[in-house]
């Protein structure tokens, strides 16, 4: 009987290992083991390549095999003819590959064999299932086109990017049922991820970053790829991001200066999805579970097209929120602030701020800050907008204005954890007033 491709993606996770039987040009078989088979479209799969062996010699000549899978909950087996086209050494092929394979080495006690050199690309011209017993697929947890629908709609409710952020982990938890997951902005350098929202852990984490290209997170950003690992994987885990610049200025020996990002203890499941917009990328939505295996290929396409709703949506409200003439309310006039003096320290090196000795916040979210304090010391301001943010060239923003509206709740974040006597208040579409409860002391350190 002749099935689909895409009918038997289950088949390969590489839960079940699949068999490759290959000739040599003599038309001597070979069967071995292969540690991953990956659905690559309806008519390729690619293959792990690791060793130079003797299945290797054979596809090098002689091009045509044949693979056997089998369903992991089903037991169901299928005979793939496949014939080799290529091998891909780096590219989003070859790095989700690698994570996947470095989650099934973890799992299996393999990490120090399993190492990819390439994904060898195959073209699939049959699948044929083979007859045997098996056992009665269980249901789908839930219709995942149906939440897809409900979350398309809820990303049309919310006008401020903050709401977007937190509704968007809300709906996942809802619609996909999992607890835990946060979403990371790319900074201004392209060179690490800052995280804005998240949801389900003890510690928000808000402001605490990963470098592109490190773990699961930073492998799917560099790569522009979605990255799914069924298993723990102490690979793929969380690496906390280079430091270079504050080890090399005058805060070395401040290690409060991390903020340490929030995770699960030991991951079974992760799914790290890249959010864009225009071709962009913007940041990355991660989503985690305790428990092995419970991230599939339909769940992994359910929130590649989540996240694509999520940064269509963010770019909207980016260029809404710096293009709004929408009128500002009335002024407010504060009481003058009472109590001792907060002592503010502005490093100039990498615009890291520290209240009272205590770290808050670095980098384009300080510079920000600053300015809005040294905008109130000298000249009694509270008001502002995005857009005279937005063409100060002393920022150094992005394009694409999402990144300041992105920036700008990640500081709104950090003073409501950390500095109770300062905050930052929406007051219309692109306008925002700065709250200060008491006396200030700016102190500048070069």
């Amino acid at each position: 009987m002749t099935v689909t491709l895409a009918a038997i993606r289950d088949c390969l996770d590489g839960q079940i290992p699949a068999v490759i039987a290959t000739c040599d040009l003599q038309g001597i078989p070979n069967g071995s083991y292969v540690s991953q088979v990956h659905f690559v479209d309806a008519d390729h799969i690619a293959l792990s390549f690791q060793f130079f062996n003797k299945t290797r010699q054979n596809i090098l000549a002689n091009p045509v095999a044949t693979v056997m899978v089998v369903h992991p909950l089903t037991a169901a087996r299928y005979r793939l003819h496949v014939r080799y086209l290529r091998t891909e050494k780096e590219g989003p092929l070859f790095e989700n590959m690698k994570a996947k394979l470095a989650g099934i080495a973890s799992h299996t006690g393999m990490s120090g064999v399993f190492k990819l050199q390439g994904a060898d690309v195959y073209r699939v011209t049959a699948v044929t299932a083979v007859l045997g017993q098996t056992v009665l697929p269980t249901p789908p947890r839930k219709s995942l086109l149906a939440a897809v629908r409900v979350f398309a709609e809820a990303t049309q409710r919310w006008n401020e990017l903050s709401d977007l952020l937190d509704g968007v982990l809300a709906e996942i938890q809802a619609q996909l049922g999992v607890g835990h997951s946060m979403i990371l902005w790319l900074d201004e350098s392209g060179e690490r991820l800052y995280l804005v929202a998240s949801r389900g852990y003890a510690q928000s984490g808000v402001g605490s970053e990963i470098q592109l290209g490190q773990g699961v997170i930073g492998v799917a950003a560099s790569a522009r790829t979605s990255i799914r690992v069924t298993h723990a994987t102490s690979e793929y885990t969380y690496s906390r991001a280079a430091r270079d610049s504050i080890r090399q200025s005058q805060l070395a020996d401040r290690l409060e200066a991390e903020i340490p990002l929030p995770g699960l203890p030991a991951a079974g499941s992760q799914l790290a999805v890249p959010i864009t917009a225009r071709g962009q990328l913007l940041g990355v939505l991660y989503l985690e579970h305790p428990a092995d295996s419970q991230f599939g290929y339909d769940e992994e396409d359910a929130v590649v097209t989540m996240a694509q709703h999520l940064g269509l949506a963010a770019y909207m409200l980016g260029q809404s929120a710096t293009a709004s003439t929408e009128r500002p309310r009335a002024k407010r006039r504060d009481p003058v602030p009472e109590g001792a003096a907060v002592a503010i320290r502005h490093y100039e090196a990498d615009d890291t701020i520290f209240v009272d000795e205590n770290y808050l916040i670095k980098g384009v979210a300080g510079a920000i800050l600053w300015k809005l304090l040294r905008e109130y010391t000298e000249h009694s301001r509270q008001e502002f907008t995005n857009r005279e943010l937005r063409m100060d060239p002393s920022l150094p923003l992005p394009d694409l204005s999402s990144n300041l509206e992105a920036r700008l709740i990640l500081l709104q974040r950090r003073l409501a954890e950390r500095c109770p006597c300062l905050g930052i208040e929406k007051t219309g579409r692109g306008r925002f007033r700065l709250i200060v409860a008491r006396p200030l002391k700016l102190l500048e350190a070069r």
